[in-house]
């Protein structure tokens, strides 16, 4: 039977329109009383789960998704939720877990890892089994949910059975999450869900990035079933009989009365009559749902017109020679001490500066402005907020630095303890109620995993395990987007393409919206409006030269969305993967921007995926282009957006290295990534320092990699590895100002302690050291300005920091979520503050700046600027360091840094303490191999 409440009185009260005003008294007696006598459903057969599939793990497998496999709930259930805090079964069974490590990492043994982790093993045990069912009432699949955590275990005897099962079970738990984001997908969040600015910018973010019509998505299905022959055709019956599964599911849970109660919330379905309909998944929602996961974390690039607009200040402020020559030290594209996956010296040219650029297409000065996406706003969407939404969404797609996120640590054998290897990674995507990933294990024909996959996409598992390997992945961000200078002609809605005027192609989508009781944001719509040409989308108009153009963004991914699912079928083949090598010849089929980790008992391997395009001769990735023959992608179609891309083996890759790290920095040398940032101090050097001193050791276990994780995950970057050098300068003369001295005592007792951001004791939400950690998040954006912008000058120091945010602490408002994201310390200036004081004090830099810039290069005026800055921000008080917010009180630096699971549904989480770290997570170590 499916996992529902109950049919009660509550689930046939009509609900108000003001759902707070409803949670009154009257009404939650009310509701008490219907929860107290429910209607009889028949109970869940228990039965033995009757697994077969090898497992050579050995228990040694273990993973973690907060907040919990459960992300439906029915009225009733959101109802309670909201009044008492009453968690439906499995909604955050897995958020202690995960939360706890933070306190209980240093006591850490691999007898204790399962304390904080999920046993990943295949199967369930008899006496673990807390439901089965045939979804459909099929016989040839079955889903058994264990008690612990009521992940599904799907084992079908055929193909067809096992992703219909697999379909049903992804809308069991996740069938709201799924269809917000099939309108995302679409640019029609806010006429589904409501007009909340949130909504609003979420929607503008992913259309402006890939406005596809319900023609184009179709089109990318035809075109990867077509281009990779029988494989593609199991991928689309494989997704067929997925669809088919979810929309059992709607049919079963419509008819039922049990289906997500935010479809009544939000005025799509009526809680008396039942009227209203939840609309079924077709295939093309899953290209949809795709094009949001790949633009979010595989889409690497972009940025070059905010790259020319600070290479012209560079050059109006220095001169051509000597601001190009700052520019470049400021971009860092491979800098001799950037932190390495691939360390062994290899090298893999990619993006490289030509000897000589030719196409560049930079803008007059001060000719660039934003191609404006929302048109005809009225109501709510016309108020101050709503547009300072759509500026951040059009920010945050238009930058290089894209939010990469998700870490991995992987150990060679010949350095652990058992001489296996041991690998503890996954992706960090963010914290959200539900969860975007899911959980589940898959086994049928062709098919054995266990694993996480984002909901509506879990045909099959993404990242996760097979019988005898594990794999994850980390966001790679090497540049697959390049931007393009379209001549116009006739006006501003035509140009030049190989001589002929031709039109630009205008797609739309009309959005409105009214209140409900979900979201109360007062009526209003829009209208998105994109310009598409054969070169990408507009994003920009200027001029260059006198000439006006448009620029657009080509994306070597777009119109080709659907094309990775060939490279995530293999994954999930145990026919296929049987070696590193393997391994890595499925994920060379994945064109999102990726690394990719692997492990087994023998063995482990490194593969960066993605269609990175051959440029022209002398074209100079950071810049744009004229959109001209000579400047295309080799062997570019337009028609087909493909084009010939760099083989596999100039793509770092490498196998059973003694170690590899990654959290988003540099994959190797000469390789150059979109994002600035690579330099000599990055959040990849949390990770590379403690694991390469666990490698030096030798007899690395689950637990100790584990360990270095968590002791990472709580590290102030800026603090363990910056702060020491800057007080390097203070203290290089007696500090006799009362006020500083104190500060620095407080500082050099924090980086004594370890530099952590971490609680005096589990659960008492007061961070040790808290003045330490108020002090440095109040002086890292002062000093870097007093730092920097006298010798740059205001203009360009403004443009290097939209090239490279100053600062990512974990209080701030950044990452996918905006603030309470966890994820921090990916982009900012440590490397520039780095290289400079260094320089300042005399010590050997290599790749450093082009000037000294602390104090003019002096090291007494420097030391002048760190101590009058630090004065400043040392008598800040707490509520001016961390003013409060939604979430928070003003002065509340726990709760300021607090991850919190953003709700995007019904149901809430309380918050956790701050933690820099995966959202799902493997631990693995195989015992053996078929």
């Amino acid at each position: 039977m499916p996992r529902r409440t109950p049919r009660t009185a509550l689930d046939r009260q009509r609900t108000p329109r003001r759902f707070p005003k409803f949670l009154g008294a009257a009404s939650i007696c009310a509701l008490i009383a219907a929860l107290l006598s429910p209607l009889t459903q028949a109970a869940a057969a228990d039965s033995a789960a009757a697994l077969a599939a090898n497992d050579y793990c050995g228990g040694q497998c273990s993973d973690i998704l907060p907040p919990g496999q459960n992300g439906n709930a029915t009225l009733a259930q959101i109802l309670l939720n909201q009044a008492f805090g009453i968690q439906p079964d499995h909604a955050e069974d897995q958020l202690g877990p995960y939360s706890n490590l933070a306190s209980g990492a240093a006591t850490l043994t691999d007898a204790k890892i399962n304390d904080f982790f999920n046993d990943a093993s295949f199967g369930v045990a008899s006496d673990q089994v807390a439901s089965t069912t045939a979804p459909g009432g099929r016989t040839d699949v079955t889903i058994v949910r264990d008690k612990k955590t009521g992940v599904p275990h799907i084992t079908g005897t055929t193909r067809y059975g096992t992703e219909y099962g697999a379909g049903y079970a992804a809308a069991q738990d996740r069938l709201w999450l799924m269809d917000v984001f099939r309108h995302v997908g679409r640019g029609q969040l806010t006429s589904f869900a409501g007009g909340a600015s949130s909504n609003q910018g979420l929607e503008q973010e992913f259309w402006r990035n890939a406005p596809y019509t319900e023609a184009d998505l179709q089109t990318q299905i035809d075109d990867a079933i077509a281009n990779n022959g029988a494989r593609g055709q199991q991928a689309l019956a494989d997704a067929n009989a997925y669809i088919d599964g979810i929309n059992a599911y709607i049919d079963a849970s419509d008819s039922g009365r049990y289906f997500p109660g935010e479809y009544v919330l939000t005025g799509h379905k009526d809680s008396i009559t039942n009227a209203g309909t939840i609309d079924h998944f077709k295939i093309t929602d899953l290209v949809a749902l795709a094009s949001v996961i790949g633009s979010l974390f595989g889409s690497g690039g972009g940025g070059e017109v905010n790259n020319a607009i600070s290479l012209l200040a560079a050059q109006s402020k220095y001169g051509v020679t000597e601001g190009t020559k700052v520019w470049e030290s400021f971009r860092e594209r491979n800098d001799p001490e950037a932190v390495l996956t691939v360390h062994n010296g290899e090298s893999f040219p990619y993006a490289s500066k030509p000897d000589t650029a030719q196409g560049e297409a930079l803008p007059d000065a001060g000719s660039v402005t934003q191609e404006p996406l929302v048109y005809d706003r009225t109501g709510s969407a016309a108020t101050a907020t709503a547009t300072s939404a759509s500026a951040t969404a059009a920010a945050t797609t238009l930058t290089s630095a894209k939010r990469g996120m998700s870490n991995a640590l992987v150990v060679s054998g010949k350095y652990t303890a058992s001489g296996h290897p041991i690998a503890v990674f996954g992706p960090q995507t963010g914290y959200f109620a539900p969860q975007l990933l899911m959980l589940q294990e898959i086994q049928g024909p062709g098919l054995s995993a266990r694993g996480a996959s984002f909901a509506g996409l879990s045909m099959y598992v993404e990242l996760g395990r097979g019988q005898d390997y594990s794999w994850s992945a980390t966001t790679s961000g090497q540049d697959i987007i390049d931007t393009y200078a379209v001549e116009l002609c006739q006006d501003d809605y035509h140009y030049l393409y190989h001589g002929t005027c031709t039109a630009m192609d205008k797609v739309e989508r009309t959005n409105s919206w009214k209140p409900t009781t979900a979201d109360g944001t007062a009526a209003g719509s829009y209208r998105m409006q994109v310009y598409r040409t054969k070169y990408g989308p507009v994003e920009y108009r200027a001029t260059v030269g006198g000439k006006k153009v448009a620029y657009t963004t080509l994306r070597s991914s777009y119109m080709h969305e659907a094309d990775s699912i060939i490279g995530f079928q293999m994954l999930n083949d145990p026919d296929y993967v049987k070696s590193p090598q393997t391994f890595q010849s499925a994920v060379q089929h994945i064109n999102y921007t990726f690394n990719w980790f692997y492990a087994d008992s023998s063995h482990t391997a490194y593969y960066n995926s993605g269609d990175n395009p051959v440029r022209a001769a002398g074209v100079d990735a950071e810049f744009p282009v004229w959109a001209q023959a000579a400047y295309e992608w080799q062997n570019w179609d337009p028609t087909t957006n493909t084009a010939s891309y760099t083989p596999p083996s100039a793509h770092p890759n490498s196998i059973d290295q003694d170690y590899y790290i990654s959290w988003n920095n540099k994959q190797a040398k000469d390789y150059t990534t979109a994002p600035w940032g690579d330099g000599s101090v990055h959040r990849g050097n949390l990770l590379e320092d403690r694991v390469k001193k666990l490698v030096a050791a030798g007899g690395v276990t689950r637990s100790s990699l584990t360990k270095a994780m968590a002791d990472a995950a709580l590290a102030d970057l800026r603090a363990e590895d910056v702060l020491p050098k800057l007080l390097k300068v203070i203290n290089s003369s007696t500090v006799t100002d009362t006020t500083a001295a104190a500060a620095v005592t407080k500082l050099s007792d924090w980086v004594t302690a370890g530099a952590k951001r971490k609680e005096t004791s589990a659960g008492s939400k007061a961070y040790a050291n808290a003045d330490a950690i108020r002090i440095l998040d109040a002086w890292w954006p002062l000093l870097v300005k007093a730092e920097f912008q006298p010798g740059l000058g205001t203009d360009l120091y403004t443009a290097f920091s939209n090239n490279l945010p100053i600062d990512e602490s974990p209080s701030a408002a950044h990452g996918p979520t905006g603030a309470h994201a966890g994820s921090s310390f990916q982009y900012g200036w440590w490397s520039y503050v780095d290289k400079d004081i260094r320089a300042v004090l005399g010590e050997s830099v290599q790749g450093g700046l082009s000037q000294k810039y602390c104090g003019g290069g002096t090291l007494s005026a420097c030391r002048d600027a760190l101590i009058s800055t630090l004065k400043t921000a040392a008598g800040l008080t707490a509520a001016q360091v961390y003013p409060g917010d939604d979430q928070c009180s003003a002065g509340d630096q726990w709760c300021a840094d607090s991850i919190v699971q953003r709700t995007l549904g019904g149901i809430k989480h309380g918050k956790i303490t701050w933690q820099n770290r995966l959202t799902y997570q493997q631990v693995v170590e195989y015992t053996s191999h078929r």
